[in-house]
């Protein structure tokens, strides 16, 4: 006797059913390991299992894809600014522990964001939406410049290092977790960023 399908038994049974979140998952895995300018709409619909049609029924366009991928990475990382000035007022907090609140999150958010900020990391400006997602990274670059510049007048961090390249070899370290950085690991993120703020911010030499 046969028995009528669900929508629900089709979305679970389906090849492969996905809804918005796991298309997008799906895709940016895709951008990542055959890169975003090579993969064609037609090539990410057959790699994924779908038709154009039901691509489009989740996402407008490859665009919009990429789109919403930059912009989960980069909201995170706006968010970890915006949630120190929100936790202690941008005026009164010691700006070393403010750069070490920073780092800590920004590397928080790449753990929990590892396709998205690597895709980031991996633009280069070739279209419009690649070209507002650099400016957005710029921006976030610039902001903390100003925090460990404020950090050397402080006295919190050493001053002999031009305040842009010692942001740049900061983020040099945490965006290099997205090349060998495995959830799962021995490490959580935690440990991660404990790990990266000691030797960002104290060094390795024991005296």
């Amino acid at each position: 006797m046969s028995r009528t399908v669900s929508g629900a038994d089709a979305v679970r049974r389906g090849r492969p059913g996905y809804d918005r979140r796991g298309l997008l998952d799906a895709a940016v895995a895709v951008f990542n390991e055959s890169g975003y300018d090579g993969t064609s709409v037609a090539a990410l619909a057959t790699r994924l299992g779908l038709s154009k049609a039901a691509l489009y029924h989740h996402f407008a366009s490859k665009e919009e894809i990429l789109e919403t991928a930059l912009a989960e990475a980069l909201d995170g990382l706006e968010g970890v600014l915006t949630g120190s000035d929100a936790q202690t007022g941008s005026q009164t907090q010691i700006a070393g522990d403010r750069l070490a609140e920073v780092l800590q999150g920004a590397v928080g958010v790449l753990v929990a964001h590892l396709p998205a900020v690597t895709l980031l990391l991996r633009v280069r400006g070739n279209s419009e939406v690649e070209r507002r997602a650099l400016e957005r990274r710029r921006a976030f670059d610039h902001a903390v410049t100003a925090i460990v510049r404020d950090a050397q007048l402080d006295g919190a961090v050493r001053a002999d290092v031009d305040a842009s390249v010692a942001t740049r070899l900061l983020f040099g370290m945490v965006n290099s977790l997205v090349e060998w950085y495995r959830p799962g690991g021995a490490e959580g993120a935690e440990a991660v960023a404990r790990d990266v703020l000691t030797v960002a911010l104290d060094g390795l030499r024991t005296r």
